[in-house]
């Protein structure tokens, strides 16, 4: 069976590097499900789920904001957020959401701060459903 190289890198390190049956992405237009030989494209990727699956076990993952980069052997994920399902601490997940929900009913926020407090609550978010999907 055909299968993709998927290379998943942050700003500070190469998360995952290794063959995979399929990937799913989340894209900005929603869910984008790769296969070995897709045609090439680059498009950007969500707050969100990144399935993979390697030997058969789906693995999934909480990414941020990114890039993904799909050839007909390889799919490249530069994102500036990737943590593997099993490394998601739902406590501190809750904790960051209730600062940012905080930080929004603030009158004086706005501009950069206001875009990257929004930021960041949808990061939480996805990690939140990345985790919760499994243990509800």
């Amino acid at each position: 069976m055909a299968k993709l190289l998927l290379e998943i890198v942050t700003p500070t390190e190469r998360i995952f590097s290794g063959e995979v049956e399929d990937v799913v992405v989340p894209g900005v237009e929603g869910e984008l499900g790769i296969l070995p030989e897709h045609c090439p494209l680059l498009t950007q990727i969500a707050p969100g789920e990144l399935r993979y699956r390697q030997e058969g076990k789906e693995n999934r993952l909480a990414v941020g904001e990114g890039f993904v980069e799909v050839t007909r052997t390889q799919v490249s994920i530069l994102t500036d957020l990737a943590i593997n399902e099993a490394d998601i601490d739902e406590q501190q997940v809750e904790e960051a959401i209730r600062r940012a929900e905080a930080a929004l009913r603030e009158p004086y926020i706005g501009g950069e701060d206001l875009a990257f407090v929004q930021a960041n609550l949808e990061k939480s978010f996805a990690q939140l459903r990345v985790k919760r999907r499994r243990t509800h």
